[in-house]
């Protein structure tokens, strides 16, 4: 069965991001996640979405 909580490292490889830039993110609310203790984790359904385009509609549109 494949994972579906993704760490911190996980997800920064997968969007190919620094760790640090996907912990700035994180933090701003700009990628889905959730904090357990003081670790993040994501959903890697939420990241597929995002990555295609599809996030949830409280998201910003990006400029044209």
């Amino acid at each position: 069965m494949e994972d579906d909580i993704l760490t911190i490292k996980e997800v920064a490889e997968y969007l190919k991001l620094n760790e640090k830039t996907a912990y700035r993110l994180a933090s701003e609310g700009k990628i889905p996640g959730f904090k357990v203790g003081a670790a993040w984790r994501f959903r890697k359904d939420e990241i597929e979405k995002l990555t295609k385009g599809s996030a949830s509609d409280d998201q910003e549109p990006r400029p044209t």
